[in-house]
């Protein structure tokens, strides 16, 4: 495995365009911890904005190409895994490779001193809101208030799995959660440096994540449709 503490904010279209990149061009699972741009929501590639837009006014808003609730980026731990075809992991059924991931991330967030577990399956409230709608193999406290969620896409690439925990951490400490996680995804693993292709984050941006067609919603019926989460 290899872990990318990406050093660069990016505004939420670019922030996408790069984890759609890092699908198509790893050979090895990519762990990448990043921050965002301003004062981003994410929502769903099924989630509505509109319903968005009223329960988090004053948002800036991308559409993910992973399923899953609203999330507010302003206050949150973003990271994304991605695992080229051929690996174990993606013979794995949507809810089992989430159940793995997830329990990796107890295994780490545990390390830290935090009270977590991973739900069970009958915590949904209903909510768009990712973090008021715990679905099973989620992250939970004890009182099962939702930590940490996420969504997947699978493609002939390989699997995308974009993940949030709830409360931003500094750079530091930041950096060490990474690289727990790292160490409970995997036996061994290397810290890199990625540099995405300007060109193609580019093209990513306009052809879909910053376009008004796919934030709204508007995709064409050849659209994939990705594996919806927590």
């Amino acid at each position: 495995m290899e872990l990318w503490i990406d050093s660069v904010a990016r505004r939420g279209p670019e922030a996408m365009a790069v984890d759609e990149w890092l699908l198509s061009v790893a050979r090895r699972p990519v762990l990448r911890v990043y921050a965002w741009e301003g004062t981003w929501g994410s929502i769903g590639y099924f989630g509505s904005l509109e319903s968005a837009k009223r329960s988090l006014p004053g948002l800036d808003w991308v559409r993910r190409w992973t399923g899953g609730g609203t999330v507010d980026h302003r206050d949150d731990w973003t990271y994304t895994l991605v695992v080229p075809a051929g690996h174990g992991w993606c013979g794995l059924r949507g809810a089992e490779s989430y159940q793995v991931i997830h329990a990796a991330l107890v295994d780490a967030l545990q390390g830290e001193g935090i009270d977590a577990c991973l739900a069970g399956p009958d915590g949904q409230t209903g909510s768009a809101l990712c973090f008021q709608n715990p679905v099973g193999h989620d992250v939970v406290d004890a009182a099962g208030v939702k930590l940490a969620g996420a969504g997947q896409r699978r493609t002939r690439a390989g699997l995308l799995h974009q993940g949030s925990v709830a409360a931003r951490l500094d750079s530091v400490k930041s950096s060490g959660r990474a690289r727990g996680l790292a160490n409970r995804l995997a036996d061994g693993w290397s810290e890199v440096r990625c540099e995405p292709d300007e060109a193609l984050i580019e093209a990513l941006v306009s052809a879909r994540y910053g376009s008004s067609a796919w934030t709204d919603g508007r995709r064409g019926a050849s659209a994939v449709t990705p594996v919806a989460a927590g």
